[in-house]
């Protein structure tokens, strides 16, 4: 009898998967890097930093006609935080990356919900941060419409954290979670339209941060801040152009106004040959020019910000809000030697959009190598970055020319390998 069940359960799972379609794939991304000046100025009687850490995913999605399911568990380990036989991970790493349904409504109508990456057009804005070994998400529920090359994507978002001991709160709903923009609302509305050779996208964004007292204690209401833009791009033959322009008007985490705060960016690329492909662009962003009690100073939020503004991450990831802002002029060269490898070179010159109080604004340049390898199943990236600060980088970041260590650099190493190991079809 144990038998019989056996084979009916059996049969049963093979019907099961026959009808849809089932995929576990994970990925093992090993990364070290030097930091001698990564984030900020180094001083001179500092010592470089060195460390190795890995990023392991296991993500498992499932599909028929109805409705996806997916989700992606993920751990960060920073080789030797743990001793010797620890029954724990100490630094309790282990994480649901991504864990959503998605259910088709038909006429190109669908809902996906739950934790999941919101990311669109370049990732100014909204980004899945892939750099960042945890990467980034969101906790929300999001509608989604599909015509042709016309989308819409409209989420909403009401983020709790139970703190209560026995659980939940029975009463009230406030937010005590903060930090990095940390949201207790969220509604967005992206709308796309593609073209031959243009693209055009407009994103609103409203996020509520919840109000705090005068000793940082949460009380009832939120501040409101609204982000509202668009993304354009054009791209003929061997050109391209990819433009942004944001907003951003409403009330800060802190209770400050912000007023007139803005970002724009435009870069231009140019296929020279199958080898080498150029590009050149400006980006602008406010800095804090207002009143006490207020700011012009735009921040791009949820975006990879990594991506923008220099690898060694010393404006928007994590830093630099409501400070002097931003002026980038960069150019680029990707050079691909095979099918296989390719050699990216980035300059950047960086200047505060606002005076320093000393009246500086040169900061400084930057310049940016990434080699990366495809072999067969894996994939081996090498970077390496170097800034020359200029006297107005000294005063931003707090630390005098004599201080500062003469060399500011930074070199990474990173081993990617997404093995699958289960990829069911229809």
């Amino acid at each position: 009898m144990k038998k019989q069940y056996l084979l009916l359960t059996i049969l049963a799972l093979t019907i099961q998967f026959a009808q849809a379609q089932f995929t576990l794939d994970g990925e093992f991304r090993p990364r070290t890097e030097y930091r001698n000046g990564f984030g900020s100025l180094i001083a001179d009687d500092a010592d470089a930093g060195y460390g190795i850490s890995t990023r392991i995913r296991l993500n498992a999605g499932y599909k028929i006609d109805a409705y996806k399911v997916y989700i992606s568990l993920q751990d960060v380990m920073v080789w030797g935080e743990n001793r010797q036989i620890l029954p724990y991970d100490q630094n309790n790493s282990f994480a649901v990356f991504q864990a959503w349904a998605e259910i088709n409504l038909g006429e190109g109508f669908s809902t996906k919900l739950g934790r999941q990456v919101l990311s669109y057009d370049d990732q100014r804005i909204l980004g899945g941060l892939d750099w960042a070994q945890q990467g980034r998400n969101h906790d929300a529920a999001l509608l989604k419409y599909k015509k042709g090359n016309f989308m819409l994507d409209f989420a909403a978002a009401f983020n709790q954290d139970y703190s209560h001991p026995t659980g939940f709160v029975s009463t009230g709903t406030a937010y005590s979670t903060r930090g990095f923009f940390s949201y207790k609302t969220m509604q967005m509305l992206y709308v796309k339209q593609a073209w031959e050779n243009f693209t055009g996208s407009l994103l609103l964004m409203n996020n509520g941060f919840q109000k705090l007292d005068t000793n940082n204690d949460p009380i009832d209401g939120v501040n409101n801040l609204q982000t509202l833009g668009t993304h354009l791009k054009y791209k003929k033959g061997s050109f391209g152009l990819a433009a942004n322009a944001f907003i951003q008007t409403g009330k800060r985490q802190t209770d400050v106004d912000v007023k007139g705060a803005y970002l724009l960016g435009l870069d231009a690329t140019y296929k020279v040959s199958p080898k080498v492909t150029l590009g050149a662009g400006v980006e602008m962003i406010s800095g804090n020019d207002a009143d006490p009690g207020e700011t012009g100073a735009f921040f791009p939020l949820y975006g990879t910000n990594h991506k923008f503004n220099g690898f060694m991450d010393y404006f928007y990831v994590g830093n630099h809000a409501n400070s002097i802002g931003l002026f980038d002029v960069h150019a680029s060269a990707n050079f691909k030697f095979t099918d296989t490898s390719n050699l990216m070179v980035k300059v950047l010159n960086f200047s505060g959009e606002q005076d320093l109080p000393s009246g500086e604004k040169s900061l400084g340049t930057e310049v940016d190598l990434v080699f990366k390898k495809k072999f067969k199943g894996y994939a081996l990236v090498v970077g390496y970055s170097h800034l020359f600060p200029a006297d107005g980088m000294y005063e931003l970041k707090g630390i005098t020319e004599a201080a500062a260590s003469d060399i500011q650099n930074w070199g990474w190493a990173m081993l990617v390998l997404k093995p699958k190991f289960l990829n069911g079809t229809k």
